[in-house]
Order: C-alpha cells, then structure tokens, then sequence
C-alpha cells in the first residue's frame, strides 16, 4: 500500500476519488484521522507467564467483587 496526499482543487475530482474508494480501489481519510501503523508483536513476546485457565478466571472474579 502506497500512501500520498492530494489537493482537491475542484469538487467535482472528490467525486471521481469517492467512486473510487466505492470500487475499493482506494480509501479515503480526512485530515487529522491517525494512520494505521503495524505493531511489531515480537517485543511483547514473553512479556506475561502463561497462566492456567482457572488461575485467570479466579483474578477475573475477584476483580469483579471488588467492583461491587
């Protein structure tokens, strides 16, 4: 995928943009709308211990008691 900006200088090229993000060839974003960044998943590897289930739903209810 390829990103650029464009300058709309007449409406009638929104037009032509909009019939083709209907096509999905491209989409459209507003100014100040964040870009989708990818997030490396590698450094996160190993950052929690793998848990049994019922240790996990034992935390998950007492949180929820604690709520109440």
């Amino acid at each position: 995928m390829q990103t650029i900006t464009v300058d709309i200088i007449n409406e009638k090229a929104l037009n032509l943009l909009k019939d083709l993000e209907m096509l999905q060839l491209i989409r459209l974003r507003e100014n100040g709308e964040e870009q989708i960044q990818s997030v490396n998943w590698q450094k996160y590897k190993g950052a929690m211990s793998k848990q049994p289930i019922e240790d996990i739903e034992l935390q998950i209810n007492e949180l929820r008691n604690s709520w109440e």
